[in-house]
C-alpha cells in the first residue's frame, strides 16, 4: 500500500478509540474545551500525503504558527516532523538527495522531540509509530529495524495506555493496533510475539477488517508472508 494510502487510513480513525471527554465542570469563567491538534491539520496532511503539496503546505502553517506561539508544542511538533518526512519522499522521487536526507532527519528529529517532551501523549505515539512503520517499509531490514522497533515500542504503550478501556473499544480500533503490534513484531522477525499479537486479535476484534489477515497469518506461520500495512494504532 502507498504511504498516502496507509497514512489516510490511519488517521482518519484516529479518534474511534477515544473515549469520551468529561465536559469540566461549569464555573463562571468556564470556556469551551480546546479543539483537538489533529482536527486542524489531518485533512489537509491527508491530501499532501497524496500529492497536493498546497494542501500539506497549509498543514505545515498550521503547524509553525502553533510552534511560533509554543515551541514545545507536542503534536504539532510531531505532525510537523510527519509533514517533513512527507516532503523528503518527494524529494528523493525527483532525485535530490541531498534536499531528501535533510527533511528525513529533520522530520525524525522532531518527532523524538515531540515524543521526549510527551512520551505518554497518545496524540503524538500514535503518528510517531505509524508514520515511522510505514516510511521504513521499502528500506532494507537492518537499515529499518532501529525505526520499527521505537515504531513497536510507542504502539506498545499506547495499548498499555488504553488497557483500561480498551474492552469498550471498538473491534475496528482493536483489530488496527492489535496488527500493527503483530505486524511490527513480525518485521523484526520475532514470530512468537507476532503470533500472540494475531491471537489476540482474532479473539478480541473478530469483525475487525484485519481478522481475515490475521488468520492468513496464523495459517502459513508467518515465515515468508508479511502482513503489510494497516492503520496500525490509529485510535485513541
Amino acid at each position: 500500500m502507498a504511504l498516502a494510502t496507509f497514512v489516510i487510513a490511519l488517521v482518519l480513525g484516529l479518534a474511534a478509540g477515544q473515549p469520551a471527554r468529561q465536559s469540566p465542570k461549569p464555573t463562571e469563567a468556564s470556556q469551551a474545551p480546546a479543539q483537538r491538534f489533529d482536527y486542524l491539520v489531518r485533512g489537509d496532511f491527508f491530501a499532501g500525503v497524496a500529492g497536493d503539496e498546497g494542501r500539506l503546505q497549509k498543514a505545515i502553517d498550521v503547524c509553525e504558527r502553533t510552534l511560533a506561539d509554543n515551541p514545545k508544542h507536542p503534536e504539532a511538533l510531531v505532525w510537523h516532523g510527519a509533514a517533513a518526512l512527507v516532503q523528503s519522499r518527494g524529494a528523493f522521487q525527483r532525485g535530490d538527495m541531498g534536499a531528501g536526507g535533510q527533511l528525513w532527519d529533520r522530520g525524525l528529529r522532531e518527532m523524538n522531540e515531540a515524543l521526549a517532551l510527551a512520551p505518554d501523549n497518545v496524540g503524538v505515539l500514535i503518528p510517531r509509530g505509524a508514520v515511522l512503520f510505514e516510511a521504513t517499509r521499502g528500506m532494507k531490514p537492518e537499515m529499518a529495524r532501529a525505526l520499527v522497533e521505537s515504531a513497536v515500542a510507542n504502539y506498545e504503550r499506547v495499548l498499555a495506555i488504553q488497557a483500561p478501556y480498551f474492552d469498550r473499544l471498538g473491534d475496528h480500533p482493536k483489530g488496527e493496533l492489535l496488527f500493527g503490534l503483530a505486524d511490527g513484531y513480525h518485521r523484526l522477525g520475532q514470530h512468537e510475539k507476532a503470533r500472540g499479537y494475531f491471537e489476540r486479535l482474532i479473539k478480541d476484534a473478530p469483525t475487525s477488517g484485519q481478522a481475515s489477515k490475521a488468520r492468513d497469518w496464523l495459517t502459513t506461520g508467518g515465515v515468508t508472508k508479511s502482513a503489510g500495512p494497516s492503520c496500525v494504532g490509529c485510535h485513541k
